[in-house]
């Protein structure tokens, strides 16, 4: 595979969803952008609150942006804050720096996108995007 497509992305959604549910975690927005950027797909489940999409869009966007999982964004939050603080400031406030952002890479490695969970703890959010990912024969880097 070397595009992330439609029916992919709702494939991953759509098991985020269920894995979610079959947790009971909160309601989950789950985005998926491919290697540029650009959304996929997105979805919310009933009872999400408002600005999921912008939480999980940014957590997929800033994974993208460094390469790296957004749980690493969220270290470097703490480590070197005026660096995450820049990246936000160039990317128009698009990055969310916070576990839950996952990036989606093929069998051979090569960059498909990311994906953005949001709406339960961050550490729930991030297992729900690697389960619904790695489901469906993909890699998730969290880190």
């Amino acid at each position: 595979m070397t595009k992330l497509t439609l029916e992919v992305a709702n494939s991953i959604i759509n098991r985020a969803c269920s894995t979610a549910s079959g947790k009971g975690l909160k309601p989950l927005s789950v985005a998926v952008l491919d290697a540029g950027g650009h959304l996929v797909a997105f979805q919310k489940q009933d009872g999400a609150s408002m600005l999921r999409f912008e939480i999980a869009f940014g957590k997929a966007y800033g994974a993208l942006a460094v390469g790296f999982g957004s749980r690493w964004l969220d270290k470097a939050s703490s480590d070197r804050p005026h660096f995450v603080s820049g990246l936000t400031a160039i990317s128009g406030g698009k990055i969310v720096p916070v576990p839950g952002g996952v990036l989606v890479r093929d069998q051979a490695g090569r960059l498909l996108g990311a994906v953005g969970v949001t709406g339960d703890t961050s550490d729930n959010d991030e297992a729900v995007a690697v389960e619904a990912i790695e489901i469906g024969g993909l890699n998730a880097h969290a880190a």
